[in-house]
């Protein structure tokens, strides 16, 4: 288990308000998930999750409880970048945490296809 950050329980109230927990982690299964299905982008990109968790540009609704669609950009690099952060409740085992589940560099077409296609729950001011 690595922790990652904190995410801001006020931006992650639209996906529940009953988020027990502001820490994230993500544990080694999910690098190896991350690994395998997305080559080099944990090596390259892991360092963004801090940022990626605590300033999201958007948050989608996907079809798990508890589950946030994190979208980021940053700016300085052209980079734009998918991950899946699952919220711990009180229903949740309470030594659970906020867990990364998987994590991908996606391109600016994917980007525009999520916000037209999907429903948009939080968008940075």
């Amino acid at each position: 288990m690595h922790i990652i950050g904190k995410i801001d329980p006020l931006i992650y109230n639209c996906i529940t308000d009953e988020i027990t927990s502001t820490d994230v982690i993500i544990t080694e299964n999910q690098i190896q998930h991350i690994k395998e299905r997305h080559p080099n982008d944990y090596e390259r990109y892991a360092a963004f999750f801090n940022e990626i968790i605590e300033k999201p540009d958007y948050i989608i609704e996907t079809q798990k409880p508890n589950t946030a669609l994190i979208l980021k950009e940053l700016s300085t690099d052209k980079l734009i970048f998918k991950t899946i952060l699952r919220l711990v409740t009180p229903k949740d085992n309470p030594n659970y945490k906020n867990s990364i589940i998987t994590f991908m560099k996606i391109d600016e077409k994917e980007l525009n296809r999520l916000i037209k296609n999907k429903k948009v729950l939080y968008k940075k001011d």
